[in-house]
């Protein structure tokens, strides 16, 4: 391993063993980075030095933008706040809580010119979950954005390990980080930092309940723009990227921030945008790159109609399963194929995928160039084509928890064991059955939820849903469907049984629900992802 540039070594000691990290591949010659690597150098200076991209627009707000060269003049001078003001040194670890907006991208950057470790929060965690994190990654120093002031404060309070904190704002008037900015000179030269060194730890979103700090260094950041982006996306410098995701999301983070950049496009970024404002965001400023959950693309469908989304070039999907019923939906209003997509915060972003053209509903697709995936039994062998296994994956980017003992459950014999359970059709692709602990065994059948929920979703009267199994004293399990019905439905008993024989004139009778609970929502994470956990929670014996 080549010497690191941290002077702090607090992740780097805190890596997993040996015996517990993942195998790393490296075939394709595109993953071939030399020793010394910083990702922000790679992403901004040489694409002013080296790729004269200078005058180039690189990220825009609704109400102004940023060339190539002036974002990296912004850079520069962060770096410099963060090191020369704040007293930060390489191997720090920083925390970023903000919308997404460009001065937040920016400083997202030069935390990695500066070689510190970036911790980008959600905007809408509360004061108890930015400790636990703050505690955690013993995070130094932090950046937040003033109007997300309240509930970081409190959390502050609580950890004397936070040292500095800068605000910020995107409008340069508002913030001290602005007052800062003005009085340094331009230019910074970024640390030379190994390829291997930490640059982020992204915490997970909590669909389990208990979130966990994954390590991911500038060899990762650089290895996820080298596949994704250049073997599906098909996308190049004249596209505008934009999307709902918060960039401390790493679906987002890719998608709408290090995608653009790596390509010489660029990215609207928004805080926290409705449907409604996406989309009609996306008519006015001819957004051609869509990055969206697919609940976020079902909210925007009834909505699409109104708009002029002929920008549109490419449409992606992922950080939830994707249903065929959304897949056939969008394309009939937009007439643009969804690009499906799974990755996972501990993989940094998708690993399986296909082209727009190669896309098949219903399925995934198959392992992106550079990754390689299987669908393994719990003896850890490869089951046949149309079995239910347990997705393994390898390849540039891999699991490294941050201290945490579930590492060992998560990497085995070097395959990252994702928790998610695929089988394998006979032409290679690649099909979701469900998270391996929201599988129901009831009467000896195991059931995927997503399976029912998708057929659930395939009603007019339904607009959201979650499946989840109940203790059951003849089943074992049971299954529970808890339903958000349209505007306008009327949702009783008459409603229930409709849609159980719906379920049953799709699927075999052991995977209709016996219980439907009608809901005015469904628990998500911020991502948008369903926590079944929380709906297992609130259930009683059926």
């Amino acid at each position: 391993m080549t010497a690191s540039a941290h002077i702090d070594s607090f992740a780097r000691d805190r890596l997993p063993p040996q015996a517990s990290s993942p195998e790393f591949v490296y075939e394709l010659p595109q993953l071939h980075f030399p020793e010394r690597l910083n990702c922000a150098a790679e992403l901004l200076d040489r694409a002013v030095d080296e790729r004269g991209w200078g005058a180039r627009t690189a990220l825009l707000s609704p109400t102004a933008g940023l060339s190539y060269a002036a974002l990296r003049d912004r850079v520069d001078r962060i770096a410099r706040v963060l090191t020369e003001d704040m007293g930060a040194v390489p191997g720090n670890r920083v925390l970023l809580r903000g919308c997404n907006t460009p001065t937040l991208a920016a400083i997202w950057l030069a935390v990695q010119k500066a070689g510190c470790i970036a911790v980008t929060t959600m905007p809408l965690l509360r004061a108890k979950e930015l400790a636990e994190i703050i505690a955690k990654a013993q995070i130094t120093h932090a950046f937040c954005e003033i109007a997300l002031a309240a509930e970081f404060d409190v959390a502050r309070a609580r950890c004397p390990v936070l040292r500095e904190v800068m605000g910020f704002d995107d409008n340069p008037e508002k913030s001290a980080l602005a007052t800062r900015l003005a009085g340094k000179a331009a230019g910074f030269a970024a640390v030379a930092t190994a390829a291997d060194d930490i640059a982020l730890i992204a915490f997970t979103s909590g669909t389990t309940g208990v979130p966990k700090g994954a390590l991911h260094s500038h060899r990762d950041i650089m290895a996820i723009c080298a596949c994704f982006p250049r073997s599906i996306l098909e996308a190049g410098p004249d596209d505008l990227f934009c999307g709902p995701s918060p960039l401390a999301f790493t679906f987002g983070l890719g998608g709408l921030l290090l995608f653009p950049l790596a390509l010489g496009a660029a990215a609207l970024l928004l805080p926290q945008p409705a449907p409604e404002s996406l989309l009609g965001i996306i008519a006015a400023r001819r957004v051609t790159t869509l990055f969206a959950t697919p609940t976020f693309y079902r909210q925007m469908l009834p909505l699409a109609g109104g708009h002029d989304l002929s920008s549109l070039r490419r449409c992606v999907s992922a950080g939830e399963p994707l249903p065929a019923s959304t897949f056939a939906q969008w394309r009939e209003a937009t007439g643009i194929t969804l690009i499906d997509g799974i990755g996972s915060t501990e993989m940094l972003h998708i690993f399986i995928s296909a082209r727009a053209a190669e896309m098949r509903p219903g399925a995934t697709g198959k392992p992106i160039p550079g990754y390689r995936a299987a669908v393994l039994d719990a003896a850890g062998r490869a089951v046949p084509p149309g079995v239910v296994g347990r997705l393994a994956v390898k390849g540039p980017t891999g699991c490294r928890y941050l201290d945490d003992p579930r590492q060992q459950a998560y990497v085995q014999d070097g395959w990252n064991i994702t928790g998610d359970a695929y089988w394998i059709d006979e032409d290679g692709y690649f099909h979701f059955a469900a998270r391996t602990d929201d599988l129901i065994i009831s009467a000896g059948c195991n059931i995927g939820g997503p399976e029912v929920e998708e057929a659930l979703l395939s009603h007019p009267a339904v607009a959201e849903c979650g499946v989840v199994g109940v203790a059951d004293a003849e089943r074992g399990q049971a299954l529970k469907a808890c339903v958000v019905t349209r505007p306008g439905v009327t949702a009783n008993e008459a409603l229930a049984r409709e849609l159980q024989d719906h379920v049953k004139s799709l699927l075999a009778p052991f995977k209709v629900p016996r219980a439907i609970e009608f809901r005015s929502a469904l628990p998500r994470t911020e991502t948008g992802k369903l926590q079944r956990f929380r709906l297992r929670e609130a259930m009683t014996t059926t």
